[in-house]
């Protein structure tokens, strides 16, 4: 049949099936973006489509997004400060870049950043677990010191006895009596990067470039009070609804419990 025999109430109908299935596409895109936190850019956004039972290109899901003004936060400029001071220590670099681990809690890294508190600024320290990017551990706090990590390591809530190695930059944070001690008493061996080489802490790096687009950057907080409630809330979000790229678009969550699945299942 030629389309110009086409009765035209068919056509009308099929056109407002497509207007229909628009509109809802572009409706759980907006929704997939906001639930984001604004975060998510085109691939994420189509992983969790995929999820829902929707195949759609990038080019569509960009289209969409442009029309719609979703920028993600990624766009934005960051401004990466250099540190002042630097741990002199012996320690060598035990980890030697073998950020891909196969075992959980094997190795955790470190780094700190900063953020704004009214006037002042206040720091934040996070502990990761290598094997699945999860945070375990973090603290935040109006000085850039050792109590800082110190208090990190105090709201892991896994046993301290299953970490083997602790890796961080040269930072002067990292270097004193109190922390030292921490490691010994449950058996943890150190690792330092080398002086003036920032991809020796990498997957640190990345994730606190990751803390700075998504939690830091843009926000006054009011209080001491106010960053510990909302870094509370967005840590249980990176660990159990984010989804990484780096862990095939799971979150660290479902990482963890696929592999124990897996690894179940073969013995």
């Amino acid at each position: 049949m030629l389309l110009s025999q086409l009765p035209r109430s068919t056509y009308y109908y099929e056109a407002k099936i497509r207007d229909n299935q628009d509109n809802e596409l572009t409706d759980l895109i907006v929704k997939i973006f906001k639930d984001s936190r604004n975060i998510y850019g085109q691939r994420k956004i189509k992983k969790e489509l995929q999820k829902q039972g929707w195949t759609v290109s990038l080019r569509r899901i960009g289209r969409i997004m442009k029309e719609q003004g979703l920028v993600s936060k990624y766009t934005v400029a960051q401004f990466n400060p250099k540190k002042a001071t630097v741990n002199e220590s012996e320690i060598g670099n035990v980890l030697n870049r073998e950020f891909k681990q196969d075992k959980e809690l094997k190795v955790v890294v470190s780094d700190l950043t900063y953020v704004r508190v009214k006037q002042k600024w206040h720091y934040i320290c996070v502990l990761v677990d290598l094997y699945n990017r999860e945070i375990i551990g973090y603290s935040s706090g109006p000085q850039k010191n050792a109590e800082l990590v110190h208090r990190a390591f105090s709201s892991v809530k896994y046993n301290l006895n299953r970490l083997e190695l602790f890796h961080t930059d040269r930072g002067s944070e990292f270097k004193n009596r109190l922390i030292d001690q921490a490691l010994e008493t449950f058996g943890i061996k150190r690792s330092l990067s080398e002086k003036g080489t920032p991809y020796d802490n990498a997957v640190a790096e990345a994730t606190f470039k990751t803390i700075k687009t998504e939690f830091v950057y843009g926000k006054v907080f009011d209080s001491q009070q106010e960053l510990d409630l909302e870094l509370f809330d967005y840590v249980n979000w990176f660990n159990n609804i984010r989804i990484h790229g780096s862990l095939d678009y799971l979150t660290p969550k479902e990482f963890k419990e696929k592999h124990l699945i897996g690894k179940n299942t073969v013995q």
